[in-house]
């Protein structure tokens, strides 16, 4: 009866092996993901685990990077948001106050430093509406430019309400 192994040790050693392969196999799929700096031959298993999980930490701080790098580039709070004079100003698009006190008229447009183009269109949109431009400047602070237009309307219509 010692000859023969009971059931129970059989099925041990079937569901052990079935545990190796099946180990075996991630570890081949774990080592096809990871890229090698040496020979694939030459590395033991425990070399190839560890492998595995430094370039898994390289990959979660290069997504850390990226993500930092999507929110700077989407004008998040934290990377867009600048205080001029008490207030926040968002750089995510243009923004332009206008305000005019009898004949005069003052423009104030607020970009950031890749929007530039928007200056010289005011300017020419101005010069379609036989607006005489008395004083035009700007100042930089931080990623945004405040550029403010001092003009004099004259013709007594107002171009603000055509």
């Amino acid at each position: 009866m010692e000859n023969n192994p009971s059931p129970s040790k059989v099925d041990r050693k079937f569901i052990e092996r079935n545990r190796r392969n099946q180990m075996k196999t991630l570890f081949r799929k774990l080592n096809s993901l990871v890229p090698h700096q040496r020979s694939r031959e030459s590395i033991s298993l425990p070399d190839q685990l560890e492998e595995a999980a430094e370039y898994i930490k390289k990959l979660q701080i290069n997504a850390e990077k990226l993500k930092d790098k999507k929110n700077m580039l989407l004008g998040n709070e934290r990377s867009n948001g600048r205080m001029y004079g008490g207030k926040s100003v968002g750089l995510k698009s243009p923004r332009i106050e206008i305000q005019q006190m009898g004949s005069a008229l003052e423009v104030v447009l607020i970009t950031g430093l890749d929007s530039q183009f928007m200056f010289s269109e005011i300017i020419r949109v101005l010069g379609e509406e036989e607006v005489d431009i008395v004083n035009a400047s700007y100042k930089v602070i931080g990623d945004a430019v405040f550029h403010s237009i001092h003009c004099q309307v004259s013709h007594l219509t107002s171009i603000l309400h055509k």
